[in-house]
């Protein structure tokens, strides 16, 4: 694996463990009526490499899953990234 592999291989196990969590922090921070994550920052880490993390996250606390930019959206983000994986390495 050279070096760019490794970092992106890296970068993507770390965001998607930051969205999961911070998910999860919003699914608590929600349930106890405190202080919010924006839906901005959401979509940013899924936009950035989270969004496998996104969409596990959203199964796993069962969180924004009535939002349709969230249940539509992340899987498309998920789509775009997989299309320009693809590209990249043909």
């Amino acid at each position: 694996m050279n070096d760019v592999h490794r970092v992106s291989f890296y970068w993507l196990m770390a965001i998607n463990l930051v969205t999961v969590v911070v998910y999860g922090a919003d699914k608590l921070c929600a349930r106890m009526n405190w202080w919010r994550v924006p839906e901005k920052i959401l979509l940013l880490l899924a936009v950035i490499g989270g969004s496998v993390g996104a969409i596990a996250a959203m199964a796993l606390f069962r969180h924004k899953t009535q939002h349709l930019k969230f249940r539509c959206g992340v899987p498309v983000i998920l789509i775009l990234q997989i299309l320009a994986l693809l590209y990249l390495h043909l």
